[in-house]
């Protein structure tokens, strides 16, 4: 697999070391460095010219550092005289941000685009928009993939089918519960809510029956904690046996571990598309890794082969 190159942003150094194992292929080195005034610095430490560079960079908190180190590495390697540069983001930022709700708002998402395309990016590949449309935003190729097969083989293993019901924490989140309800065979509730502004909401009522149920709601990020734990003390109330929550980007902002730590949630799954410390991971907390996932997708995409057969997801021919 010569001419293949794995760089690490400061935000996934975690994930970009386990998918640099599982590729056999080491990290390539870069410096990178902050001014006093806070402007960064990146120099590629390794001849890359005519390489196939794949940038591993989530962009989580602090965003605007991690999206501009991201900029600023696409432009060295560009001047490096790459083969192409593809990023591997597995959470992009300002994704809440895909319309205009009110006048005079910006679509920010589509900036994004427009700037990660316009810095020379030649290939995307990301694990659950908040919203799909934002793929037709970008004018280079764009691979998305989701989380919800993870939680799905996770959930089989350690549950009783009979017991098991997906939960949508809002009509937004309908078309994700279903997926992972067919891939086990369930039926599924959905909760009704209002948000009243942003970080917070109000639920309303549970279209669907819970009692006795583990419930698992799903959801595609979990930033201040506040929805999905007032979601999960609502099924809760409604007679559901246990909570299990399921969330892909554990974003954990402000007052996350506080309202996650004192919800009713037995069990909490995430996986590691954002770097969660060791100071921030709760005793129920379970983290699944998207590095596998990953590594097949960058050697599916070096050697030019179909990524169709990842998408897919056959419990005939395949066991969750």
């Amino acid at each position: 697999m010569g001419g293949l190159r794995l760089i690490a942003g400061s935000a996934s150094q975690k994930l970009a070391a386990k998918i640099s194992t599982l590729i056999k292929i080491p990290l390539t080195p870069i410096e990178d460095k902050r001014f006093a005034n806070g402007e960064i610095y990146i120099r590629v430490k390794s001849k890359v010219r005519g390489d196939d560079v794949y940038i591993i960079q989530s962009l989580a908190g602090p965003v605007n550092d991690n999206f501009m180190e991201l900029l600023i590495l696409i432009d060295a390697l560009k001047r490096a005289s790459v083969g192409r540069i593809n990023l591997i983001c597995p959470i992009l930022c300002y994704s809440r941000q895909d319309r205009k709700i009110e006048s005079r708002e910006p679509i920010t998402a589509k900036l994004v685009a427009d700037l990660l395309s316009v810095a020379g990016a030649n290939r995307l590949v990301t694990v659950d928009l908040h919203a799909d449309q934002i793929q037709g935003f970008y004018n280079i190729p764009v691979d998305h993939f989701v989380g919800y097969p993870l939680f799905a083989k996770y959930l089989k293993k350690h549950y009783p089918k009979k017991d098991l019901l997906i939960v949508s924490p809002d009509i937004g989140g309908v078309k994700r519960a279903n997926k992972l309800a067919d891939l086990l065979g369930l039926k599924i509730a959905i909760i009704d809510k209002v948000r009243k502004e942003h970080n917070k909401s109000e639920v309303m009522h549970i279209v669907g029956e819970v009692e006795g149920k583990v419930a698992v709601i799903i959801d595609d990020m979990i930033d201040t904690g506040g929805s999905i734990c007032k979601a999960a003390d609502a099924v809760k109330a409604n007679g559901a046996k246990e909570v299990i929550i399921c969330g892909t980007h554990a974003l954990l902002s402000g007052e996350a571990l506080k309202n996650l730590k004192d919800c009713c949630a037995s069990k909490i799954i995430l996986t590691d598309t954002v770097e969660i410390p060791e100071k921030s991971r709760l005793p129920n907390m379970v983290i699944l890794s998207v590095a596998p996932l990953l590594a097949k997708i960058i050697k599916r995409i070096h050697l030019d082969r179909s990524l169709g057969e990842l998408f897919k997801w056959e419990d005939k021919r395949r066991t969750l």
